[in-house]
C-alpha cells in the first residue's frame, strides 16, 4: 500500500473540493484503513438511497445511475494522481473479470480530470469496466466523497449499503463472494 503523498494532493486542481479537508481526512484515516484493508472488510452503512447522476463516459455517452436499476453497483471514485487509487484499480479490474457475468455493474468515476488525462492513465493501468468523468467534482461532492479512493456498494434497490474509504484488494475471495451474494440475493 502506498503512503499518501501530500505533494500529489497539493499539485492537483479539482474545483469545488476543499483540499485542506481532503488532506486532513486522508492523513487521519490512513492508519485505520490500512488495518481494515488488511482484513478485507467493507464498512456497512445504514441503507440510504444513492443520489442520481448523469456523467460522460470515455466514448462521450452520458450514463445515469438509473441505467443500472436492478443491479448491484460498485462505484469507485478515483484520480490518476492518487497513489492508493493506482494501487487499487488493478485488483478492481481482476474482480470485474470474475464478477461481470453475474449481472452486476462496476463504475470507476474519475474525479477532476479530463478525457485526455484519463486515457493517458489507462494506457498504463487498463480498466475494463465503465469509466465515467466527474470533471468538476459535483457528483463526488453530492455523494460526500471526502478522500480517494472511495468505493460505495449499492444494492439492487439503489441504496448505498457499504462504504470503503481507502485502498482494498478487491479480488480477494471474501470480497468477491460478498458482492456475488448481493447480486444473487433480493
Amino acid at each position: 500500500m502506498y503512503p499518501v503523498n501530500p505533494v500529489c494532493l497539493l499539485g492537483s486542481a479539482v474545483s469545488g473540493l476543499t483540499w485542506s479537508i481532503l488532506f486532513f481526512l486522508l492523513l487521519n484515516i490512513s492508519s485505520h484503513n490500512r488495518l481494515e484493508a488488511a482484513e478485507h472488510r467493507l464498512t456497512p452503512v445504514a441503507p440510504i438511497p444513492a443520489l442520481p447522476f448523469r456523467l460522460l463516459n470515455l466514448d462521450g455517452e452520458y450514463k445515469q445511475l438509473r441505467d443500472y436499476r436492478g443491479q448491484v453497483v460498485v462505484v469507485n471514485f478515483w484520480a490518476s494522481w492518487c497513489a492508493p487509487c493506482r494501487a487499487e484499480l488493478p485488483s478492481m479490474n481482476r474482480a470485474w473479470e470474475r464478477l461481470k457475468s453475474s449481472g452486476m455493474a462496476m463504475l470507476a468515476i474519475n474525479l477532476g480530470e479530463d478525457r485526455e488525462a484519463i486515457n493517458a492513465f489507462l494506457r498504463d493501468y487498463p480498466i475494463d469496466f465503465e469509466v465515467l468523468m466527474d470533471e468538476r467534482g459535483r457528483i463526488s461532492q453530492r455523494w460526500r466523497v471526502r478522500a480517494l479512493p472511495t468505493t460505495l456498494v449499492l444494492n439492487k434497490r439503489g441504496q448505498i449499503i457499504y462504504q470503503v474509504v481507502g485502498e482494498r484488494e478487491w479480488d480477494q475471495p471474501v470480497l468477491i463472494e460478498l458482492i456475488e451474494s448481493l447480486q444473487s440475493g433480493y
